[in-house]
């Protein structure tokens, strides 16, 4: 069970804060002064920092992490989003896979039940979400190959036709779908030993 509590009421400057972020570069730790140096002035905007270490982007003493850096890939940047979105709203994606703003009334009755709140909490939640939304793509995963991890591979390989007086006829076409299911891990090596053993077993 997972439903983020943060909400940021700046919502108009949104959007510009995670430009921001792809425009600059990473820092050593994301602090307030940092925010002002943006241009964050506001004492609304302090809730900007919080909120990043719930989507994941931040760890706790303000520390970018992989997913900020991944963020800052202008080609990968809203489906990077999208994927914290749904790890810290998973609740709201139990009641609807792709909720919109016509889904209003739902989403905020889930934050004031779920975290028992006010109803005027639950809006700023509802709008927080609804506004992160708007700038993810929660369509599909982020590309394995530009976050460092193979999750599932596949391959098809299609055999010889059968050869000699087999008593097998009308089986020149049998193909075989063979799933290969990769270890999580950054060093290529591993990868390229496990094809370059199928390859010995199963093709040569």
């Amino acid at each position: 069970m997972a439903l983020a509590s943060n909400y940021y009421q700046n919502l108009g400057r949104l959007a510009d804060f995670f430009q921001q972020i792809k425009d600059a570069q990473a820092p050593d730790q994301l602090t307030q002064k940092l925010l002002k140096d943006w241009g964050f002035t506001s004492s609304n905007d302090r809730a900007l920092i919080p909120l990043l270490k719930t989507l994941g982007f931040l760890t706790s003493d303000g520390s970018p992490t992989e997913r900020y850096q991944n963020f800052r890939n202008q080609s990968q940047s809203a489906k990077v989003l999208g994927e914290a979105i749904r790890e810290a709203y998973k609740d709201i994606f139990l009641i609807k896979q792709n909720p919109t703003a016509s889904d209003r009334e739902a989403i905020q009755g889930k934050f004031k039940s779920y975290h028992n709140v006010s109803d005027l909490v639950a809006n700023h939640m509802t709008r927080t979400f609804l506004a992160l939304l708007d700038l993810a793509d929660i369509s599909t995963p982020p590309s394995s190959s530009n976050f460092g991890e193979v999750k599932e591979a596949s391959a098809e390989i299609a055999p010889e036709p059968l050869q000699g007086n087999s008593k097998i006829s009308g089986l020149s076409g049998l193909h075989y779908n063979i799933q290969i299911h990769l270890p999580a891990t950054k060093d290529v090596e591993v990868y390229n030993a496990i094809f370059k053993s199928l390859k010995e077993h199963l093709v040569d």
